[in-house]
């Protein structure tokens, strides 16, 4: 599934004639979402398995450790957008780069020193942050949950959720500015509102640690609920593929549109991915019995990290090079940068799992001497 998503984000994110039709390809639904929630299942199936063998504080650990490979990563994306995307844009002049750019180029220092405290979130490289926020929160939610159920828990990020529909989200940044003086503009830090987009985490990492109980059973819904999440999920299929608006569900009507908006997941879309996620749990695993197994996806979710930032690494030198119209291609043109792509981004998927499997051999020799 995460493999899945990184393929449908990266068809999003670079510019071809697949990118509108399989942007939102389920319904009012991004790959986004299901990334964010299929990380925070695997995170609750694996860190809490850590609590039940070595305890809370090997979880903490692994959790920050992991959270600071991620900053690495974000790291290493931002050296890379400073460095040899800037270098391209400003040889190149293409404006698509140059908009990615325009507060670092602005404001070189401060693009710098606030995009490593992760306040300055260029566009593209705004998920990686708000994956470093959830996965430091983590260890705590989840000793409260994992101690003292998880309804506290879920029904304090559902408050904050529903706050962030109100825009709760850019008043406290404007007092934050006001009190501390930061220069960055809100629109500059991430079109993600973390708000929001934490219920989804912590959603799924509830579903991720619950599948580590003891007596955990099968996730099971009753068949009335079933029904109507498979009404709902078709209809709203058919609704975004054959409707006048495309991926806008209410086409101009800007107010009607936020109650599907994607940055702070909006009501009704919550409404969909729910309903997608009932579907897919339900029907999914007879579905995969009759199908090949997909290796190739799976490989590409098991090094998700590593191919993630690589997907970003081809959609910016994309834009640096072509822009981010797909009309200065042939149909042809899209093929064949589609294929570059998917084969660079199997490369690493590949080189990841030697190296890893190098780095176990390597363990037991270490532990023999």
């Amino acid at each position: 599934m995460r493999g899945l998503m990184i393929v449908l984000m990266t068809i999003t994110h670079v510019p071809t004639r697949l990118t509108d039709p399989v942007g939102q390809p389920f319904g009012f639904v991004s790959a986004a979402e299901g990334f964010v929630l299929m990380s925070a299942y695997v995170c609750g199936l694996v860190y809490t398995r850590i609590w039940y063998d070595h305890g809370i504080e090997a979880m903490r650990k692994a959790f920050w450790q992991r959270a600071l490979k991620i900053y690495l990563a974000q790291g290493a994306l931002l050296l890379f957008l400073f460095t040899v995307i800037t270098a391209l844009s400003l040889r190149i002049h293409q404006p698509a780069a140059h908009e990615l750019l325009k507060y670092y180029l602005a404001h070189p220092h401060d693009g710098l020193l606030y995009s490593l405290l992760l306040v300055y979130q260029p566009a593209l490289l705004d998920i990686l942050p708000m994956y470093i926020l959830f996965m430091l929160l983590s260890p705590w939610v989840m000793s409260v949950g994992l101690r003292h159920g998880w309804g506290p828990v879920l029904a304090v990020s559902a408050t904050g959720w529903a706050a962030a529909q109100f825009g709760v989200t850019p008043w406290a940044y404007e007092h934050l500015v006001a009190l501390t003086g930061l220069p960055v503009p809100f629109e500059e830090t991430g079109s993600f509102d973390t708000l929001a987009w934490q219920f989804l985490w912590f959603v799924g990492l509830w579903l991720g640690a619950g599948r580590t109980a003891p007596d955990a059973r099968p996730l099971v819904f009753p068949r009335w609920l079933v029904a109507v999440a498979t009404v709902v999920a078709l209809g709203v299929f058919v609704w975004r593929h054959l409707g006048a608006g495309g991926q806008a569900p209410f086409g101009d009507d800007m107010a009607l549109n936020l109650l599907f908006d994607k940055w702070r997941i909006g009501p009704l879309r919550m409404v969909d991915l729910a309903a997608l996620g009932i579907v897919a749990i339900t029907f999914g695993p007879k579905l995969l019995e009759g199908l090949p197994r997909p290796r190739w996806l799976e490989a590409l979710g098991a090094a998700s990290l590593s191919v993630f930032c690589g997907h970003l690494v081809a959609v910016l030198l994309v834009f640096a090079i072509f822009g981010n119209s797909y009309t200065v291609r042939p149909w042809w043109g899209d093929a064949i940068l589609l294929a570059v792509v998917f084969g660079g981004l199997y490369g690493v998927a590949r080189s990841v799992a030697h190296w890893e499997a190098r780095q176990k051999k390597r363990v037991p020799r270490a532990s023999a001497r």
